[in-house]
Order: structure tokens, then sequence, then C-alpha cells
């Protein structure tokens, strides 16, 4: 199993209530398939950097999984599928962003060397 992240910008026109269905529905998909949600973090309304579909603006929604390698292909089906998502984006985390993305979420501030005042 490898750890993953995946943004989704969902269309701008959801009701909280179906953007909260959204996520529970990608997430339930990992769950179903083997995986494991490791962190989801909704970014709620930003602007986009270029119109999508005549729309400025976009949901953001973060999540951080870990599933199987062939999982994937099944749900970019479903993100192609989903008229509700404007883009997608899949990226594979290493063990140094599973790392970092552990310790930001805990808290732990990166620690800056020492000076020396001689």
């Amino acid at each position: 199993m490898s750890n993953y992240e995946l943004m989704v910008i969902f269309t701008p026109v959801l009701s909280e209530e179906e953007f909260k269905n959204a996520q529970k529905k990608y997430e339930t998909l990992v769950k179903e398939n083997g995986g494991e949600v490791l962190h989801t973090n909704p970014w709620g309304l930003k602007s986009l950097a270029y119109p999508v579909a005549k729309k400025t603006t976009g949901l953001y929604w973060v999540m951080e999984y870990s599933a199987p390698t062939s999982f994937n292909e099944k749900l970019k089906i479903q993100l192609l599928r989903d008229e509700s998502v404007m883009r997608h984006m899949f990226t594979v985390l290493d063990k140094y962003a599973v790392e970092y993305n552990a310790k930001k979420r805990s808290g732990v501030k990166h620690s800056e060397p020492q000076k020396s005042e001689a």
C-alpha cells in the first residue's frame, strides 16, 4: 500500500450539505476498496487561477490516504464521472512527505538551526 494525496475542486454551486456528502462518498470509496483515510482537509471556497467551465471559484478539498496502487484507477474513473468535480489531482507521497504531513497535523514546528554567538 502506498500513500497518496488527492486534491479535488468541486463546483462552487454545491450547498454545504452536498459538499460534505461528496467528501463522504470518496472517503467511503477508499475504505471499501481496502484503503485507509489518514486525513481530510476541506479548504472551502477559493478563487481559481483561471476560469474552468466559466467558473472563477471552486470548493477545494484535500484527502490523504493509503491504498493499493490498483485502486487509483477506480477512483479516477469515479472522479471523472462525477459532474460536481471540476478538477482533481493525485500526488504520490514519499516517506518524507508522509512524515512532514504527520508533523504538520500534530502541530510540531520546523526547528531552525541554532546560531552561535562566537
